[in-house]
């Protein structure tokens, strides 16, 4: 299967300091990776190196490859043309990403007149709460002139899922999407997008520091450490037999219904990002695994 998305040997600096250093990721149409890892290691600086939303100060090395076009060699104006529409990306925090005057279906349709100027106000309105219906919004025509205020932050997260999918993108992008939400909402947010991405034909790039809600919505997992990819693997094989020490100990750490009480959680040694300080078993057992992996179902 063709890859729609292919990094290859990715490294940005900013001034002298790394923060990724020469990663190779591909994504084939249709398929969702999981990029995981603790906050830092250079996951959200992939997602907009992907996206070319780093300011000038980022040093950006090797190539970025969507659907045979190399997104470095871009001018800023193709990329424009490109960002929203082809690519899209949900951001972490709705309530900073929204614009707080702004109707939150004003929002929406503004990303539809971006990529659609020969759009009237009532086509683009249309088009935006169609994307909104899409995200299960309830009451939508009422609320189409509501602020973001006035929403939960979950359906805040649809109103940013909307507008990512407004104009039917190839490639999404999901920063964090329910790292500020609860476990029930997260749970609503991992389905809604399991079911866009299959209604719609949308390949993932799911970003997370969460193991857990990863293994409800990827296929593939890459690790992520220190900006480097740790390991790589499907689904299964990351979460039954994870090789690297540094999957292992992020696996250790979720504490499940075998976790002992009476001991710490695992943790890595950061003299030797190689050598687990204390190293927990990974999870092995059938039954854990399958508790592990329906966690958020």
């Amino acid at each position: 299967m063709r890859s729609l998305l292919q990094i290859d040997q990715l490294s940005v600096r900013f001034l002298s300091r790394p923060a990724v250093r020469g990663i190779s990721l591909e994504i084939p149409r249709g398929a969702s990776l999981g990029l995981v890892g603790e906050s830092g290691s250079g996951k959200s600086v992939t997602a907009l190196a992907v996206m070319r939303l780093l300011d000038d100060s980022a040093a950006i090395e090797g190539s970025i490859t969507f659907d045979d076009v190399d997104l470095l060699s871009l001018s800023a104006e193709q990329m424009r043309r490109l960002r929203g529409r082809d690519l899209a990306m949900i951001f972490q925090e709705p309530m900073t990403a929204l614009n707080p005057v702004m109707p939150v279906g004003e929002q929406v349709a503004e990303a539809v007149r971006a990529h659609h100027p020969e759009f009237s106000r009532r086509q683009a309105r249309d088009a935006a709460i169609e994307a909104m219906d899409a995200v299960a919004l309830p009451d939508i025509a009422r609320r189409y002139r509501d602020y973001p205020h006035q929403f939960s932050g979950g359906q805040r997260q649809r109103v940013m899922i909307a507008m990512a999918i407004a104009n039917r993108p190839r490639l999404l992008i999901a920063d964090e999407p329910t790292t500020a939400l609860d476990v029930t909402v997260q749970k609503q947010i991992l389905e809604l997008l399991a079911d866009l991405r299959k209604r719609f034909g949308l390949t993932m790039l799911f970003i997370s520091h969460d193991l857990a809600v990863v293994s409800q919505v990827a296929d593939r997992v890459a690790v992520m450490r220190h900006g480097e990819i740790v390991e790589e693997g499907s689904c299964a094989d990351i979460f039954r037999a994870a090789k690297h020490p540094y999957t292992r100990a992020l696996l250790g750490a979720v504490p499940t219904m075998a976790t002992p009480l009476d001991q710490p959680l695992a943790t890595l040694d950061e003299r030797d990002p190689r050598r687990p300080d204390r190293m927990a078993s990974p999870i092995t057992d059938s039954r854990e695994t399958r508790r592990f992996m329906s966690r958020g179902r």
